[in-house]
Parts: structure tokens; sequence; C-alpha cells
């Protein structure tokens, strides 16, 4: 399981995307669906676009979820979630989820260090930078950066 709000989806995540592939016989993409927050993207563009840039991965699977990850993990048999970690700062917050997480239901946590080209990258940057009119095209799959422009047109 990898999940995350995707929003958008960077190379950095699908990096971390990939190589999970390469360890699992199935991955699935968790899209964290949070009503109490706004997205740049609906979740129905955040899954249609993660469809889109994974669909070269036979193993890779992209849902929609709300609630507790582990609810989500155990409804699709997932028995690792596995996240990326760019800095020590990372760390100190996922492990407490990772603790939580194996506590609550036995669900393990793999940790991936991300890979240093990307280590800066977040979301929430991507979209800073691409709202001021900056260009973002080596930071996310192309037909990201085409729905970022379209979206954020002023």
């Amino acid at each position: 399981m990898c999940p995350g709000s995707f929003d958008p989806v960077t190379n950095g995540h699908l990096d971390i995307v990939g190589r999970a592939s390469r360890l699992f016989d199935e991955v699935i993409i968790g899209v964290l669906i949070n009503q109490a927050k706004t997205g740049l993207f609906t979740e129905d563009e955040r899954i249609e676009m993660l469809r889109e840039v994974t669909k070269g991965y036979d193993n890779v699977r992209v849902l929609a979820f709300r609630g507790l990850l582990v609810d989500f993990c155990r409804a699709n048999d997932a028995a690792v979630v596995v996240k990326g970690l760019r800095a020590v700062s990372d760390f100190d917050y996922e492990l407490q989820m990772a603790q939580m997480n194996i506590g609550l239901a036995g669900v393990e946590t793999l940790f991936m260090p991300t890979n240093p080209l990307y280590s800066f990258l977040s979301s929430s940057l991507v979209k800073e930078v691409a709202k001021w009119g900056g260009d973002v095209s080596a930071h996310v799959p192309d037909m990201v950066a085409a729905r970022l422009a379209e979206r954020l047109a002023t």
C-alpha cells in the first residue's frame, strides 16, 4: 500500500511506487479522500492522473479511501505500507504513524529513502511554484504539468 493525497502526483511519488512494484506482487496506491480539505484536484482527477501515469505497471492499482489507513489495508489484504522518507523530519512523523498502525492492526511499514533527486519535492511545493508561473515540468509527469498549468491559469 502506497498511501497519500497525491494532489498532485509527483515524480518522487512515482519513484517510490515504481520501486515498491519491484518488491511486491501487487501495489495499491491509496488516494486519501479528506473531506475536511479542499484539494487543487478532485479525488476523481487525482485517481485519473495516477492511473494514467502508472499504466505501465501491471501490478499497480489505484483506489480511493476514507478513514483509517489500517481499515483500508485490511479491506484490501495489504500487509505492508510503503512510505518514502525525504528527511529526518519525515521519519519522526512517519515512525509514530507506523507504530500506531502496527498496534491497531498489525500492518507493517516499510520506510524507503527517497531518491536524492526528489529529496526536496512535495506536492505542496509543486503547487506553490506552479501557482506563480514557475516551471515544474522536471518534477511531475508531463500530463500533470499540463493539468497544473490549465488549473492555475489566471
